[in-house]
């Protein structure tokens, strides 16, 4: 039964069905997307019928060429075993409590350990941004940022100072994040350039990327399209190697998807797909400043519902969802979640199921962790769709309703 296959093999046959390929057009597509010359067309078809069936996992270059074929990222297809929780206590981690950190700061007792700790408190703050509430990350954000600022007043070397800023540059992106979540566009500018002017300050590519891929986002979600285009492509070039250049190809392709440039899409998301499976696996995925492989289906699923695949949609939307989702069935990233129920609610109203749609639109906007622009934007392409089909459905004005309730808070 499907249900008992490993999801690599359940996947392999759900994204070949939603591309509309038997097995054998599969297996034929496979040449087109290897470097290396591959063997006859009725021996990749046998591997191809195993491969769905679970058995014989994969190697690695094989891994490659199947996540290639069906437009995805190999560590996304294949992810690597799940290693244990790299979240650990503060304590546990540097023998310092907030307390003990607060104290050494105070005392201008500024040495390795302390940095080292200051080093672990922003990275999980980073980490929390995808499920704690915005109201009372920010509060906690701002408050460490006011400690690094202060921390400037006393007696560090080069390095330390250098150290302080680009911590405190990567909390002003988190703070930026958090303000725009919140809807305070004009507060969220402002801490925007002031991230871009620390990491010009330390040369830091990933803050400055990053201050680039929030204007790109900024602007996608005001509808600013040209815009997007813009900011990406600043934010490419001066990114370097960091995984934020995935991001900011990933928002131009967005961009693109809603300019009705379909082409330039598909060859920007390619571009995108082709840097992530380059790049090694990230050594805390839920730091929101890391992009992880399974994130690739994520900007994909965006593209495709713009464009009206609603195949392809479907199943990425289904994937983020499980994907996003942990063992215990906790949300380890519920916006993601609530795009993906967004895009299925499309996909649904679509394909004529109204109380389908409706049902996956209201669980979307009943999120705890919301991020209010990006919500709205998302939203309106499920109101859209109602608007064109389901006209005077009660239903659809009520829903219709509820989200006009969202993009006035």
């Amino acid at each position: 039964m499907s249900e008992d296959l490993p999801n690599w093999a359940r996947r392999i046959r759900s994204m070949r069905e939603a591309r509309g390929w038997t097995q054998l057009e599969a297996a034929q597509q496979m040449r087109a997307h290897s470097d290396q010359e591959l063997p006859e067309t009725d021996h990749l078809l046998r591997r191809w019928k195993a491969w769905e069936r679970g058995e014989n996992k994969p190697g690695s270059f094989y891994s490659s060429v199947i996540a290639a074929t069906l437009g995805t990222v190999t560590a996304s297809l294949f992810p690597p075993p799940q290693r244990a929780s790299e979240g650990l206590e503060l304590v546990t981690a540097t023998g310092m409590s907030t307390l003990d950190i607060m104290s050494r700061l105070s005392a201008s007792d500024v040495n390795e350990a302390t940095l080292q700790a200051v080093r672990i408190t922003v990275d999980k703050l980073c980490s929390e941004y995808a499920r704690i509430a915005p109201q009372e990350l920010i509060r906690e954000g701002q408050q460490w940022l006011r400690r690094l600022v202060e921390m400037q007043e006393q007696r560090l070397n080069f390095s330390q100072r250098r150290e302080t800023l680009e911590l405190a540059g990567w909390l002003a992106l988190l703070v930026g994040c958090l303000e725009y979540d919140l809807g305070q566009r004009h507060a969220a500018e402002a801490t925007r350039r002031s991230a871009l002017s620390l990491g010009q300050e330390v040369g830091s590519s990933g803050i400055l990327g990053w201050a680039h891929e929030m204007r790109a986002w900024f602007a996608l979600t005001s509808g600013d399209y040209r815009g997007v285009v813009a900011a990406a492509d600043a934010g490419i070039a001066a990114s370097g190697n960091h995984s934020v250049s995935v991001q900011l190809v990933a928002q131009k392709a967005k961009a693109l998807a809603r300019m009705g440039r379909g082409d330039e899409m598909l060859k920007t998301l390619e571009h995108g797909r082709v840097l992530l499976d380059g790049m090694p696996y990230p050594d805390n995925v839920e730091n929101h400043f890391m992009v992880d492989p399974s994130k690739y289906d994520f900007y994909a699923m965006d593209c495709y519902r713009q464009v009206g695949e609603n195949r392809l949609a479907r199943e990425l939307s289904e994937e983020v969802i499980r994907a996003s989702t942990d063992f215990q069935g906790n949300e380890r990233w519920p916006m993601r979640i609530a795009e993906a129920q967004v895009t299925l609610g499309v996909v649904a109203a679509r394909e004529g199921n109204l109380d389908e749609a409706i049902g996956y639109g209201r669980r979307a906007l009943d999120g705890d962790r919301k991020s209010l622009p990006s919500l709205a934007m998302h939203s309106q392409d499920l109101a859209q769709v109602l608007k064109d089909q389901y006209d005077g459905e009660p239903e659809a004005d009520a829903y219709l309703e509820q989200l006009r309730g969202i993009q006035r808070a």
